[in-house]
């Protein structure tokens, strides 16, 4: 057996495991609250309710908060209104740098396939480069942000040489489509969406440009409290993963269906998406920093900070 495939194996095991592991109950919370985004498997994860069925037998419901990107998304955990979400890899800088009451649970090494910086099909940028003294639109403190920070250091480029246009990503298309931005940097499914419908051109992909990972979140409070529900509700997710990384059909069906957003488009990034969960090694430290580090040397954010002093560890037998 390859040592990929064990570790799959292994993962989905942990979280049948998990789940036969009693609670007792001043050790779980009478539910949890979890934080999802528009992309991702979580509609076909919802419409298998294999968390709630995790969860049910040990007397832990399951409530669901959509957030339409990730900054919001952890501003709920830090105030304490959501209790784990799932986000990309600017966001939770941002967040330690305002010193949120969060931690990394879990990580998704991305491939890099999901989010790019985009043009219109006829505009005349044809390299990073040429985004200097463009407008570009980007969701502020997220993932998108990152890259667009990145792609410019990786071109020779400083932030001031562009107009930066923080919008979310609903006013982005409008403004993509309008062509009131000469760029936009962004993550499926509203990448696949500006591909398909306005023949958008991609200049760089975030594999172009830098390592990404994404990122599972937990309230610190939550976590220091419920450790072995956390362990339990990682290990649901990575047996979700490997389920969703060989039922891509599914995968966007269900997403399709709960969004209507077009198939076609859901099909797109799904099949270019990776959903293996995993415990946050070295390796991931060492990238998320590197984000950090840039953010700080370019003033996105107040202060330097150090990742692995929020990082849970999460063992994936236990």
């Amino acid at each position: 057996m390859k040592r990929r495939d064990f570790l799959k194996l292994s993962l989905a095991s942990a979280a049948v495991m998990a789940s036969a592991t009693p609670l007792r109950a001043e050790d779980k919370p009478k539910e949890i609250r979890i934080g999802t985004q528009k992309g991702g498997f979580f509609p076909a994860v919802k419409a298998r309710r294999t968390i709630e069925d995790t969860f049910k037998p040990v007397g832990i419901d399951i409530v669901w908060v959509d957030f339409q990107f990730g900054p919001p998304l952890l501003e709920a955990i830090n105030v304490g209104s959501v209790d784990f979400g799932y986000v990309g890899d600017a966001p939770p800088i941002f967040a330690q740098a305002a010193s949120a009451k969060i931690r990394y649970a879990a990580a998704v090494k991305q491939n890099g396939s999901s989010q790019a910086i985009i043009v219109p099909k006829d505009s005349p940028i044809k390299s990073l480069a040429d985004l200097k003294g463009k407008r570009v639109a980007f969701g502020k403190g997220s993932s998108a942000h990152n890259l667009l920070v990145a792609a410019l250091e990786k071109a020779g480029l400083s932030w001031t040489d562009i107009t930066p246009a923080p919008l979310a990503p609903a006013d982005a298309t409008a403004a993509f489509v309008k062509g009131s931005v000469d760029a936009w940097s962004i993550w499926d499914p509203y990448l696949a969406l500006a591909e398909l419908k306005e023949n958008a051109r991609v200049i760089a992909w975030d594999k172009d440009v830098h390592k990404p990972n994404s990122f599972y979140i937990v309230g610190s409070d939550f976590v220091e409290k419920y450790p072995a529900v956390v362990a339990r509700l990682n290990a649901a997710f990575a047996a979700e993963g490997v389920w969703a990384n060989s039922h891509h059909e599914e995968v966007a069906k269900a997403q399709a269906e709960a969004t209507g957003v077009d198939l076609e488009a859901v099909k797109r990034f799904v099949d270019r998406s990776v959903y293996s969960v995993v415990p946050i090694d070295d390796e991931v430290i060492k990238s998320q920093q590197a984000v950090a580090d840039r953010f700080a040397r370019v003033g996105l954010i107040p202060k330097q900070v150090n990742v692995a002093d929020i990082v849970w560890k999460w063992t994936p037998s236990t």
